[in-house]
């Protein structure tokens, strides 16, 4: 069960309540719209977000990004564990060990670990060990799991818990105006040691954020249409 709602009884000879309930307050969109209406303009808000290589080094303040972290921290999670660390690095010497690591495990993915058909469908978007914008964006967000709690205690649903997280931080970012790349380094094992983190936490992803770089460009891609992501019964 994937939710922060704790298991509860029903308050008649059932379990008792494990913690205190109050009452909802539903999010109402301001504008007056229809659901359908609302739902439409995020979309086309949304649909707008786009992975980007190539970004600015135009400063973004601290506390956007501590908004950012603190939207991706109101996603659900198995038994409201927030299984969950946001490590952002702005020091310019910490990025650099970080691109120098991450490039280091990029060569050998695409000298050998890489078979041919991921390489193939790799060549459309450019792509290369070349991870410069680790340096140049102004902040990196590594995302690290939590294999248990700080204090030892068990984590449920980590891997989906942190996935909606991540999620949620990149609309977060989107929404300030910002660009990201969800970057995966493969292993990332080298982000604990240079970023000192314990062993309980996992790096899971590697997030550059800012502006995009004058004159930025991304793939012509398009999506998939409704009719083959969704299916009606």
């Amino acid at each position: 069960m994937n939710d922060d709602t704790p298991m509860t009884g029903n308050g008649q000879g059932g379990s008792p309540l494990q913690a205190p309930h109050i009452p909802l307050v539903p999010y109402q969109p301001g504008g007056g719209g229809t659901p359908e209406d609302n739902a439409r303009r995020f979309y086309e808000v949304i649909r707008q977000r786009r992975s980007v290589r190539m970004f600015s080094d135009r400063p973004v303040p601290r506390e956007t990004i501590e908004w950012v972290c603190l939207a991706a921290g109101t996603a659900p999670s198995g038994a409201n564990k927030q299984p969950w660390r946001f490590v952002c690095v702005s020091d310019p010497a910490l990025k650099k060990r970080i691109r120098e690591g991450a490039e280091a495990e990029e060569r050998e993915f695409y000298s050998r670990k890489a078979n041919a058909q991921w390489l193939a469908d790799l060549r459309p978007f450019d792509t290369t060990s070349d991870k410069s914008f680790l340096e140049i964006a102004p902040w990196l967000i590594v995302v690290f799991k939590l294999m248990k709690t700080d204090d030892g205690g068990q984590v449920y649903y980590a891997s989906e818990s942190i996935g909606i997280a991540t999620g949620l931080l990149l609309c977060a970012a989107h929404h300030a105006g910002l660009v990201t790349l969800t970057h995966t380094p493969s292993p990332m094992k080298f982000l604990s040691g240079i970023l000192e983190r314990p062993e309980h936490e996992r790096p899971f992803l590697l997030i550059p954020v800012g502006y995009p770089a004058p004159g930025c460009v991304v793939p012509d891609i398009q999506k998939k249409p409704v009719g083959e992501v969704v299916v009606w019964r």
